[in-house]
């Protein structure tokens, strides 16, 4: 088991929900840190079961008296759970975790979502810090983070089943679409735009579907927690725009599991899409933990000139350029410079993966694996922050 950034203040008494995709450890993590909660599996068919049809069987669940946590874990199989535990939280002083790997579901029922009762966190993939003498570049680029991965024999055969799992239960079993082939061949050509801006126009003739069910099939994956679109940075322009997100897999292993690599296709193509994603995956989770408050974008004008990451914060303005060749050139600084130019105050991060840490232009060169491992002092955590 894995130490974990995330924490929930043990004198906190407020109940909380705990999103995440499967995998990420939030199963394991609450068994250790409330080993005396009552603890309920919604992919348990006899819970699963005996709740569906009647939720007010919760209580009955409950011993006389109960004073620790009740976790109900993957909360979204049965929605209608909700307005249950907001009950028993008013009438009983009762304090829930409710955990889940899809927020579309919740959404959809528009149910009671314990009306501002519960605070909201999200568990990640693995950071490198949690990682420890375990975090290896390749490894993270191959395989990604999520916990299971180091201790599977196969990672390969894990990752595939991962995805193959995440269709049938949560895509086919909630009937979230009709055509699971139509699906599956979204999910294939969707990993091309990986790190990449999107274009709905030519993923619905690669796909031979049309273009609502593919922004269909962007909303569905979102919802399952299995993907991101990133939005374009657009505060203050002072030039032309593109207007379409980026879009990322929430895992640089998962990403490399769905895409599918042939005779013509570049290793380093899929390479670099990895290695953007695994800084997006980084950022995101110490951006979680910490609650450093950024909320990250990318720069991209409208004749091309594109920052891979833009995160604006309360205090500060950070501009991140990814390149994974082993040295780097000025030109790799051109559109950081083009940032600078239009946002003066703007910090400059070019990582790349060679060895050296310089200072040039007004950026900060630095190793990625250095950025990896000191991602909270990059985003501006003080030293003292646990």
């Amino acid at each position: 088991m894995y130490f974990r950034l995330f924490k929930y203040p043990k004198n906190r008494k407020k109940s909380f929900f705990l999103f995440g995709p499967r995998g990420t450890g939030k199963t394991t993590w609450l068994k250790a840190s409330f080993p005396e909660a009552l603890f309920i599996d919604l992919l348990d068919s006899e819970y699963y079961q005996a709740l569906a049809a009647r939720p007010n069987r919760l209580k009955n669940l409950i011993p006389d008296g109960f004073k620790e946590w009740i976790i109900l874990d993957e909360i979204q199989r049965i929605p209608e759970l909700l307005n249950e535990a907001h009950r028993l939280i008013e009438g009983c002083g009762y304090k829930f975790v409710l955990t889940g790997s899809s927020a579309r579901r919740l959404r959809k029922k528009g149910v009671n979502l314990l009306a501002g009762r519960a605070l909201t966190y999200n568990m990640h993939p693995l950071t490198t810090i949690e990682l420890g003498k375990d975090f290896d570049i390749k490894s993270s680029l191959q395989w990604g983070r999520l916990a299971a991965v180091n201790s599977e024999p196969d990672p390969d055969a894990f990752l595939k089943s991962y995805v193959q799992t995440y269709m049938r239960e949560e895509v086919l079993q909630e009937g979230l679409t009709r055509n699971i082939g139509d699906f599956s061949r979204f999910l294939e050509t969707a990993a091309f735009s990986q790190a990449s801006v999107i274009n709905t126009s030519d993923i619905a003739r690669d796909c031979g579907i049309n273009r609502m069910k593919v922004n269909s099939y962007f909303s569905i994956v979102e919802d399952l927690l299995l993907a991101r679109r990133l939005p374009v940075f657009t505060k203050r322009a002072k030039r032309k725009m593109t207007g379409h997100p980026k879009f990322f897999y929430f895992d640089a292993g998962v990403f490399r599991s769905i895409r599918p690599m042939g005779f013509l296709d570049s290793p380093e193509e899929a390479e670099g899409a990895a290695l953007e994603t695994l800084f997006f995956q980084e950022a995101l989770a110490i951006n979680d933990y910490y609650n450093c408050k950024y909320n990250i974008y990318y720069w991209r004008t409208a004749n091309g000139i594109e920052v891979d990451f833009i995160l604006y914060g309360p205090n500060s303005l950070l501009a991140i350029e990814i390149k994974r060749s082993m040295s780097f050139t000025k030109k790799d600084l051109k559109s950081l410079k083009m940032f600078k130019a239009d946002f003066p105050q703007a910090k400059l991060y070019l990582l790349y993966g060679g060895e050296r840490e310089e200072f040039e232009d007004g950026a900060h060169i630095m190793p990625i694996t250095n950025a990896l491992k000191n991602m909270p002092t990059l985003l501006g955590v003080p030293p003292e922050t646990p």
